[in-house]
């Protein structure tokens, strides 16, 4: 027996064995405390990223009523409650945040700040489908009068733009206005700025488009064949934002590019593993909340994983996009108005 080994109660042999399951053990060990302690920074992290503003308490009680809630729904014995009822989400997309990337993707500081891309995402109670309508940003509408967090409120505007509440009110004005131009509930607010847009495409390994028409925009930088095109973050931000190189120059032009991104980046989703891969998860969730501004409502992860773990059934081809039926302006021939009572029919569709 040599020194390294010992007798053990029965009378075998104990040596190094014992002693080097020890060491795997508690290797093991500290390789799961510092797993848990990066997962729970990487929680923090990704909690801390996201910026709120307290929209029901601004509003108060004078809004339209809110949908019927269905009760919660089950997968299994197991799985947590998740909720089933319908829900209206104004979506916005803005250059709202000053800094070096968003200056270099076109994006101004946040005194100046607009909100580029406007949308009311219905989803469907049950949360199988859902419908995306895009409001044109030159759409004239009756700018309400909207609370500011300095104090005081905006005036009430008639024939103003629509994405002028954005700029004299921030996310409060928007969706008051959103929800007089509707008489649609928002149940929450979504605000995702040029740099956050651009970093979730590079995290998702880009986008497949398929364009109809040449598109040759020396303002936003974009030069595309018709075709189809794999797209990395910063072109597909040029996309989203083209105007001048498609169609007639109108915002209308616009909107079809960015529903086609719309539906790209579900099926991106969809295509790409993302629980198979916390790498990419993580990149992906880091984009996301990095360059989010949300209702109370949804301003924690956990809230916006129930919200994503209750919409998991939907996909691209269940997403329908449409744009509120508009004319032109008797008062301006480059904005226009809703069309009626062809727009009055869709919200009230969603309500």
């Amino acid at each position: 027996m040599t020194r390294h080994e010992e007798h053990d109660d029965a009378g075998g042999r104990v040596g190094r064995r014992p002693r080097a399951l020890k060491i795997v053990g508690l290797t093991l060990a500290g390789a799961l405390v510092l797993g848990a302690a990066a997962a729970g920074w990487a929680y923090r992290h990704l909690n801390d990223n996201i910026t709120s503003v307290d929209i029901d308490s601004a509003l108060g009680d004078d809004r339209p009523a809110r949908a019927v809630i269905n009760p919660a729904t089950t997968a299994s014995a197991d799985a947590s409650p998740l909720p089933s009822g319908s829900l209206n989400i104004l979506v916005l997309g803005s250059d709202s945040r000053s800094g070096t990337a968003n200056r270099e993707l076109g994006g101004g500081d946040s005194s100046g700040a607009r909100s580029d891309t406007a949308m009311v995402v219905h989803i469907d109670a049950g949360r199988t489908k859902a419908t995306v309508v895009s409001i044109p940003r030159d759409t004239l509408v009756t700018r309400p009068s909207c609370p500011l967090s300095s104090g005081g409120a905006t005036t009430v505007a008639y024939g103003a733009m629509f994405n002028s509440a954005y700029s004299v009110g921030g996310p409060v004005c928007a969706v008051k206005t959103a929800e007089s131009l509707t008489g649609v509930r928002m149940d929450h607010y979504l605000e995702i700025d040029f740099s956050g847009f651009a970093r979730l495409v590079d995290a998702l390994g880009g986008v497949d488009v398929t364009t109809g028409q040449d598109i040759d925009d020396d303002k936003s930088h974009l030069h595309l064949k018709a075709g189809a095109h794999h797209l990395g973050g910063k072109r597909a931000l040029a996309l989203a934002r083209t105007r001048h190189g498609i169609g007639d120059g109108s915002d209308l032009g616009r909107i079809e590019l960015q529903q086609t991104l719309v539906k790209a980046l579900l099926e991106r989703m969809a295509a790409t593993r993302l629980l198979t891969d916390p790498a990419r998860l993580y990149r992906v969730a880091d984009a996301v909340t990095a360059s989010l501004t949300t209702d109370t409502g949804l301003d924690s992860l956990s809230e916006l994983m129930t919200l994503g773990r209750s919409v998991q059934g939907l996909t691209a081809d269940q997403v329908k996009t449409v744009t509120m039926p508009v004319v032109t302006a008797p008062s301006d021939p480059n904005r226009v108005i809703a069309e009626e009572p062809e727009a009055g029919d869709l919200w009230t569709s969603l309500r």
